[in-house]
């Protein structure tokens, strides 16, 4: 199901309710990643690569909130309301049969490296030991990034 841009905003949160509430009954595995800074082509390589075992669904965390917390109450599954407070920026779930091993290095086979970028946190710890660089201090600019 392909959600348009097109119709009425409450026809889409219709839609994409109704597509949410489809996945947690077809699916009984969930897994959340963080997707910033990833870019439409390389979320459109992750779902390429998991099609057929797996589907990615990405949104609004109110939205999705709001969707699982009324479909537990519907269903009486309250046991889905603990991914809630992982909800947190922006994040995908990725709905699965297979096993999360399986899948996780699936995903992990797009992830590319990306140039610092002024303002930008650090996925790791960067340690730069002291001593001579070797260049001259004109030469020295991209360690200011």
């Amino acid at each position: 199901m392909r959600i348009k841009k097109n119709v009425p905003k409450i026809d889409r949160k219709r839609d994409y309710d109704m597509k949410l509430c489809k996945l947690l009954n077809e699916y009984y595995s969930v897994l959340i990643v963080e997707a910033d800074h990833v870019g439409s082509t390389q979320l459109a390589a992750v779902r390429r690569g998991i099609r057929g075992e797996s589907e990615l669904l990405m949104g609004k965390n109110t939205l999705i909130h709001r969707c699982i917390k009324v479909h537990a109450e519907a269903t009486g599954n309250d046991k889905i309301k603990a991914i809630i407070p992982l909800l947190e920026g922006n994040v995908g779930l990725i709905f699965t049969k297979a096993d999360f091993k399986k899948v996780r290095e699936e995903v992990a086979k797009y992830k590319v490296g990306a140039p610092a970028r002024v303002g930008l946190v650090a996925p790791i710890d960067v340690v730069l030991p002291p001593g001579n660089t070797g260049l001259d201090p004109s030469q020295t600019s991209f360690f200011r990034a």
